[in-house]
């Protein structure tokens, strides 16, 4: 997580460093860096999340041929919840407000937010265990309560993202 704030530190120009050294633009510049690699970790989540919706897709088509319609609905269900994390994720607002806005967001709310994107990614990690054991549940008796577990997570991945989202609203009133 901060290796992509790091990165993006790290590939300053020489006029970014410059500007850097004016007082008080110093931290807008450090706001900015925040505000990329926000950007970039996000874009990294939604492709994280794309990928397991594409899974997803694939477990329905081989469903499907193995004739389980009876889960297509409740996997349906489950591929709705993810596709409205992708694109919330992809169009959500950036942890950063710029240097003439009227509301300004702090280093440590910026940091929160980074925070909040980052538990985002870690989640992907979850949907994908999730996907894993529909996979190994096909054609098991074990089958129901794997989708169940991946509708579950499917929607704790959009609760997740809500919670970040009123943590920008919190930001936003202060």
């Amino acid at each position: 997580m901060s290796d992509i704030f790091d990165k993006v530190v790290g590939d300053e120009d020489p006029i970014k460093k410059l500007l850097g050294k004016i007082p008080g633009f110093k931290g807008y510049v450090e706001r900015g860096d925040r505000r990329m690699s926000d950007k970039i970790l996000r874009e990294k989540v939604a492709d994280e999340f794309e990928a397991q919706y594409q899974r997803l897709s694939g477990i329905q088509r081989d469903l499907i041929s193995q004739g389980g319609l009876a889960y297509i609905d409740d996997l349906e269900n489950a591929a709705i919840k993810l596709r409205q994390f992708v694109d919330r994720v992809r169009t959500a607002s950036y942890g950063y407000a710029g240097l003439f806005d009227a509301i300004k967001i702090k280093e440590d709310e910026l940091a929160q937010v980074y925070q909040f994107d980052a538990s985002l990614l870690e989640q992907s990690t979850v949907i994908g265990s999730a996907l894993d054991n529909v996979e190994a549940s096909l054609g098991t008796d074990g089958l129901p309560a794997a989708v169940k577990n991946l509708i579950t997570q499917s929607q704790n991945s959009l609760d997740l993202f809500n919670k970040r989202s009123d943590a920008m609203k919190g930001i936003a009133a202060n």
